[in-house]
């Protein structure tokens, strides 16, 4: 995607990112993490506000600073550089919510073209998986780099 992006910072094993998002409601950090789940090979992201006080991510929040395109461009970058890092496993995306998980898919959807080139990139439907479509109502995604 060639749109503007933070800066990032992240682990050495580029399991956690961390950024600043600058907006109309100021300086907000943000975190990026991705999880080993209990399948060999799949990890969960996690996106949220950075809690200042406990370091954990709050994906419940609502920050609306005014830069959602940087933001997810921002986030989709940290897919890129763990990718490049672990190119064999699969990526488990799903919103803390319905609307979140909305927005994912229209933010897939928007640059599916340009994410096709190197993802593959599975919808979650009823428990089963599907290759990505468009205006369907997905609970999930599932993400892979293409080798």
């Amino acid at each position: 995607m060639k749109l503007p992006k933070y800066p990032l910072a992240s682990s050495d094993k580029m399991m956690t990112f961390e950024f600043v998002s600058e907006g109309n409601k100021g300086l907000i950090y943000k975190l990026v993490k991705y999880q080993p789940t209990n399948l060999k090979g799949l990890y969960n992201i996690a996106f949220g506000d950075k809690n200042l006080e406990t370091g954990e991510i709050d994906d419940k929040v609502i920050s609306n600073n005014g830069d959602s395109e940087k933001v997810l461009a921002t986030v989709v970058s940290t897919v890129y550089a763990f990718t490049d890092k672990y190119p064999e496993v699969w990526i488990y995306a799903t919103g803390s919510t319905k609307a979140r998980t909305r927005l994912y898919r229209m933010g897939i959807t928007r640059f599916l073209d340009e994410v096709t080139e190197d993802f593959e990139i599975l919808g979650e439907l009823n428990d089963d998986w599907e290759a990505f479509k468009i205006d369907i109502e997905y609970e999930g995604f599932l993400v892979r780099r293409k080798s």
